[in-house]
């Protein structure tokens, strides 16, 4: 989802603006109120949607480009734009521009590294609403900005237990791209999950440096098999390689961003995986009647299971998964979803002894995401 990527050639992203057409909020305040006459985002005649990455990546983007597709059947009058493998720099800038140009007037941006481009876009047209997914805000939110995203670690977490029951080594694995806040997450609510239903699990975790580089990814999975490691999950934006080869060597997989099991027949135990349309839909309804400023998703948007809205969900189960583990499963769901639940309910412990949660506390989401440091029984380092 994000940060990393490599510039590609500016007129190979132009390019695809012609291509891919079919007919819990934190305190943040807006600078706005309610809606007006000219409210931004209204009288558009498009909505566009930029990708990091492609949307055929059994990943991250494949999942924003198939709730693109629930926008573009819910609102036939609306044209929407995709475009693809857009970097996080300025040449994001300019593909949002060009499909301003093409009548756009709601932009989603949804790698993680395009906040800054879209801030500047929002900036440069106040009558344009741009959306941004999975980055924090900071400061008075404009009236035609937001983010957007679901808790991540939740499904984390269940699938965790999956792999905790699964693993016959205690050795779990988990390759990640970047040390970004939903990484770091993610990993611990893997661990605390694993261990919550086997306490010798240990998660070993190996980070790429990369979204979407498949030489890497295969080499980390390796890399973790020859350890010992028999359930492999990832933090990728392409999932498929990681999950290719952990099938071919035998080994349990727990996907993430997409349904990915038709790639691993035997192994796949089950995962988490976005299920954007709905929230989108919401958001492009809200917009186009005027009421965007002010909103909701004028701020830093945050749901999950307390709200009963996660677009993050948990992924169907594989054949091995027992009738046992189903069971604790959705009792840790039930738990998580009360209003003193949380897979990081305390005491949580660091890997080097320290306490980050207390025995009893029910921290915030703004402090889970503001985490940068692994829990006990993470085995490896953050890039530092």
């Amino acid at each position: 989802m994000g940060k990393g990527w490599k510039a590609a050639a500016l007129a190979a992203v132009i390019g695809l603006l012609g291509v891919g057409c079919s007919s819990n909020s934190t305190s943040t305040t807006s600078a706005g109120g309610g809606a007006t006459a000219t409210a931004p985002g209204t009288g558009g005649k498009a909505v566009g949607f930029i990708f990091v990455g492609p949307k055929d990546d059994y990943g991250y983007n494949q999942a924003a480009y198939e709730g693109s597709q629930d926008v573009a059947k819910a609102f036939p009058n609306l044209k929407v734009l995709t475009a693809e493998n857009v970097p996080e720099d300025d040449n994001a800038t300019r593909v949002m521009e060009g499909m301003i140009n093409n009548g756009a007037k709601i932009i989603f941006a949804t790698s993680y590294g395009h906040l800054d481009p879209a801030m500047k876009v929002a900036a440069a047209h106040p009558d344009v609403v741009v959306i941004q997914q999975g980055n924090i805000a900071t400061g008075t939110i404009p009236a035609n900005f937001g983010t957007y995203f679901g808790t991540v670690y939740e499904p984390v977490y269940l699938a965790g237990i999956a792999a905790g029951k699964a693993t016959k080594s205690n050795k779990l694995g988990y390759v990640y791209a970047f040390p970004i806040s939903q990484s770091i997450d993610n990993i611990n609510a893997f661990q605390l999950g694993a261990k919550s239903v086997n306490p010798a699990a240990k998660t070993y975790v190996v980070n790429t440096s990369n979204w979407c580089d498949p030489g890497k990814q295969a080499e980390a999975t390796n890399s973790l098999l020859s350890q010992g490691v028999d359930v492999i999950t990832q933090h990728q934006d392409c999932t498929a390689t990681v999950i290719k080869t952990a099938e071919a060597k035998g080994a349990f997989t727990v996907g993430y961003h997409a349904d990915a099991s038709a790639l691993a027949p035997k192994g796949w135990l089950t995962g988490s995986q976005w299920k954007w349309g709905p929230l989108y839909v919401d958001l492009v309804r809200t917009t186009i009647d005027g009421k965007f400023t002010g909103s909701k998703f004028n701020a830093n948007y945050r749901v999950g299971l307390k709200t009963g809205d996660n677009p993050f969900v948990q992924s169907p189960y594989g054949p091995s998964v027992t009738a046992e583990t189903k069971a604790d499963i959705e009792k840790a769901r039930a738990i998580i979803a009360a209003k003193d639940g949380s897979p990081f309910k305390g005491p949580v412990m660091s890997q080097d002894g320290k306490v980050i949660f207390a025995d009893g506390m029910v921290p915030s989401y703004a402090a889970i995401e503001d985490l940068k440091v692994f829990v006990d029984g993470v085995v490896g380092k953050l890039p530092t």
